[in-house]
């Protein structure tokens, strides 16, 4: 995926009460299965004690591929997990984790009912973080002699990269850049260097 996509801005959470039921829904972005399975565990382990903790996320799977996924966590099928991803999907927001915990309040809300609380727990909490449009990127290593430090510092630096320096027998520059202008990148680092800049 090389073109900018939509996304969640931070992490976030918002609660709210249906009929003695307590919600809290929880977002984060995540940029592979194994970052939004890990929230999901996060969020499972500190509330633990919940009647239902419900998991949807879209990240990428591979390239030019978006896994889409959600769960009922015992939920009646179809109330929970699906409309919690169809906010995420009717946002098109990408590279997102939502998980909605709810605190059974004694009284039963309905499929209809569970539906738009589960929504309603991923909206207001992806209202809470932000949105924001962000592109993909990649790292790559540059690792050049101190002689040709200061040229690819300050190419990095004319392009807007973020990279870190470590300074030891040679320069290592560790750098993140969009997906579509990591080529342009390297090709101005081993021209300016006349190629001896070590790619990685």
């Amino acid at each position: 995926m090389s073109e900018a996509y939509r996304t969640v801005a931070e992490r976030a959470q918002a609660d709210f009460e249906v009929k003695g039921s307590e919600f809290i829904g929880h977002v984060a972005p995540a940029d592979s299965v194994d970052a939004a399975e890990a929230f999901v565990a996060e969020v499972r382990e500190a509330y633990a004690d919940a009647t239902h903790n419900v998991p949807a996320y879209r990240v990428p799977a591979g390239e030019e591929m978006l896994r889409e996924w959600s769960s009922d966590d015992g939920e009646p099928t179809g109330s929970a997990g699906k409309p919690a991803l169809n906010v995420l999907v009717q946002r098109d927001l990408h590279n997102v984790v939502a998980v909605v915990t709810r605190y059974y309040g004694g009284v039963n809300l309905g499929v209809g009912g569970l539906a738009r609380a589960y929504a309603r727990g991923v909206s207001d909490a992806v209202a809470a973080a932000g949105e924001v449009e962000e592109r993909p990127h990649e790292r790559f290593t540059a690792t050049v002699d101190y002689d040709d430090s200061g040229t690819v510092r300050g190419i990095l630096e004319s392009v807007g990269v973020e990279f870190d320096a470590a300074y030891e027998a040679r320069v290592t520059f560790e750098v993140r850049v969009p997906v579509a202008d990591a080529d342009g990148v390297r090709d101005r680092l081993r021209s300016a260097t006349g190629g001896r800049v070590d790619l990685s």
